[in-house]
């Protein structure tokens, strides 16, 4: 069976966007927070919220009242823009490298997966932040308890 997978990279970045998302908009979060709440690398969420940053969801502070909040409304965070943005999607090597296959030039996987790719995306495209945080204070009080443990 062939499926698309996300990368951590990207899994970790949507989980991120869900936990400041889970926040009063007046609020921020805190990186080790996040991290703690998911059982992640500190440093390895520092790079993702850096990256969410310069794409401009996240806004970043820094200092004693520092933290993370939502640089756009979550209506406004598309899922399937966001996962293009962070994904390759070289789902097999031909989609990126045609010179390296002996049967590029007549083999009909290479359609079959773009048209499973793009249906994949095409679901992704119809959400958005706001749509994944629709119960965003259970969200809020699962990450309070995993932050506790």
């Amino acid at each position: 069976m062939i499926f698309i997978q996300l990368t951590n990279y990207t899994d970790y970045a949507l989980r991120t966007l869900l936990y400041v998302g889970s926040l009063s908009p007046d609020d921020r979060a805190q990186v080790k927070d996040i991290a703690g709440a998911y059982q992640l690398s500190l440093n390895h969420l520092q790079k993702i919220v850096y990256d969410l940053g310069k794409q401009g969801l996240l806004n970043t502070t820094r200092g004693k009242n520092g933290g993370v909040s939502l640089a756009v409304k979550p209506e406004d965070i598309n899922i399937g823009e966001l996962v293009r943005s962070l994904e390759d999607f070289g789902i097999v090597e031909c989609f990126t490298n045609k010179d390296n296959c002996l049967i590029s030039c007549s083999c009909k996987l290479k359609s079959v997966l773009f048209q499973a790719k793009s249906a994949f995306i095409a679901v992704l495209d119809q959400y958005t932040l706001a749509h994944l945080l629709e119960n965003k204070n259970e969200l809020y009080m699962l990450f309070k308890e995993g932050q506790t443990k």
